[in-house]
């Protein structure tokens, strides 16, 4: 089923070559250029470009490797000074590089699957959701990015922590991070569940907690995280500053171009309608400048009525909001798929409160939710509700009318597979008739994407308001998707901080790892 779904997989990224690209087409083919034209102590310094190099190093080098490749397509995409450069064998290669480093992505579902008991849900239902992802169709062969790599990476470790391999696990999450930085979301779950299940000897109690480590198993863990950072951080260490610099750039703004659907497009929200009725009822003065928050500009602004919101606001409302089910796997047994529903709860406990949100940070909860919604109906119930709505709000980055029936298509091919297979799953078989895994509330709310679209591309174009509120539309979609990911968020954890300490659900995977 691998085989034959990616041999299918790859004809349709084949056909997307000449589809639109994003400036990330471009980025990457700077770094390319940088990486290949510059010596190293230049990569983190060059400006030649505005898209500088900003990814951890195990990234940067990752284009010098493949800049050498590069070289036998079109060697003028690797002179720094070619800015904009798209020639045909220039998107080519770009493209293909794109999808042979899918096969990352491919080898890390096999080695979840492997990890699993043989079953159809397995063999079939789980590969089809992963490799069929529309998200990462639309980011990396549309869009353009390298994000199936990464997963695929992300996705190794996760099978190595399931099958116990703790050591193997932690090695590729630190590789992953150093790839690129964004997944430290995630590293608060592996921080807590290794801790406890690896390198405490007994279940502790607060007067135990510190007796009962095993330094040697400290150590080892220790020794890996820090040495694979050393060893990418190293060649660096003489303009760490610069290269940090780069890495977390604060100056971005709250949001990114397009907002997020997460609590901040809620917050901006509200301070825009609070604006607009404070200054019609002239307690305020007209502030021309709120509407740069929906101008698809990545920049700094300030909220008008509503307080502004600082890096470190955001950064204190995720640790608030993550301690909970960190704590709650802490004190739980030695169940992975635990471990994973807190990595979901991690990734989204960032996207919701997290500073300058990419609204593609979504798919670090969707994709390993995917493994979980074959296994317990409330994980799957949330999983459909997430990737619907998760997936649905990435059409904004597809913005080009050629894209707009494509796109739709790979949503609703995914979402109708994944309700289906779900549904046959986790369907009742004591019962005559089933209940669909939604609620009537959670349906109608995903039946309003149709009611979204339908005035995206449609009705604000009737209404003739393309032209004087051109960005309403983009607000609407964010909003809209906002109360989804919020619900799925709060559902789901609410889900976690009530699941007993059962490890019984995943004896035969410790029995076939073992």
């Amino acid at each position: 089923m691998i085989i034959a779904t990616t041999l299918l997989m790859t004809c349709v990224k084949l056909l997307l070559i000449p589809a639109y690209r994003s400036t990330d087409f471009d980025v990457h083919r700077n770094w390319l250029a940088i990486t290949h034209s510059l010596p190293i102590d230049k990569w983190y310094l060059d400006e030649t470009s505005e898209w500088t190099l900003d990814y951890p190093p195990f990234f940067a080098w990752f284009e010098y490797i493949l800049s050498f490749f590069a070289t036998y397509f079109d060697s003028n995409m690797l002179k720094v000074e070619n800015i904009n450069y798209d020639s045909d064998r220039t998107i080519l290669f770009q493209r293909l590089s794109v999808i042979t480093t899918d096969l990352v992505y491919v080898y890390g579902v096999y080695k979840v699957c492997e990890t699993l008991p043989a079953s159809w849900k397995k063999d079939v239902v789980l590969p089809l959701l992963l490799l069929t992802n529309c998200g990462l169709i639309m980011l990396d062969h549309i869009h353009f990015q390298y994000n199936g790599m990464l997963y695929g990476i992300m996705l190794l470790s996760i099978a190595f922590m399931l099958q116990e391999k703790y050591k193997w696990s932690s090695f590729w999450f630190a590789y992953l991070i150093n790839m690129k930085h964004i997944y430290i979301y995630l590293a608060p779950a592996y921080l807590i569940f290794l801790l406890r299940h690896y390198c405490m000897r007994d279940k502790p109690d607060l007067k135990t907690l510190f007796s009962s480590l095993t330094l040697k198993r400290v150590f080892e863990l220790g020794s890996i995280v820090i040495g694979v950072t050393a060893v990418s951080f190293l060649p660096f260490a003489h303009q760490l500053e610069q290269v940090l610099g780069r890495l977390f750039p604060f100056k971005r703004g709250l949001c990114h171009a397009y907002w997020a659907p997460n609590f901040w497009a809620l917050y901006n929200f509200m301070d825009k309608l609070a604006s607009v009725f404070l200054t019609r009822l002239a307690i305020i003065p007209p502030i021309i400048s709120t509407g740069s928050m929906t101008g698809g500009l990545v920049q700094e602004f300030s909220h008008a009525v509503l307080p502004s919101v600082t890096p470190l606001a955001t950064l204190i409302l995720t640790v608030f909001f993550m301690i909970p089910c960190l704590m709650k796997l802490f004190f739980m047994n030695k169940n992975p798929l635990n471990f994973l529903r807190c990595v979901v709860l991690c990734g989204l406990t960032s996207f919701m409160f997290g500073w300058h949100v990419h609204e593609k940070a979504i798919l670090m909860a969707i994709l390993p939710m995917s493994i979980l919604s074959i296994m317990e109906p409330t994980d799957a119930k949330i999983f459909l509700l997430l990737s619907t709505v998760g997936h649905y709000s990435l059409f904004p980055l597809l913005f080009a009318p050629s894209l707009l029936f494509i796109k739709l298509l790979l949503l609703v091919l995914s979402s109708s597979y994944a309700f289906y297979s779900l549904y046959k799953i986790h369907m009742s078989s004591q019962c005559k008739f089933t209940l669909p895994l939604l609620n009537l509330v959670e349906t109608l709310y995903v039946i309003g994407l149709v009611v979204v679209f339908s005035y995206e591309n449609i009705i604000h174009k009737i209404l003739g308001l393309d032209r004087k509120l051109p960005f309403l539309p983009l607000m609407f979609t964010s909003v809209y998707c906002s109360f989804g990911v919020l619900y799925c968020w709060g559902m789901y954890y609410k889900h976690f901080l009530n699941l007993n300490s059962d490890i019984k659900s995943f004896q035969i995977l410790k029995n076939k790892a073992a």
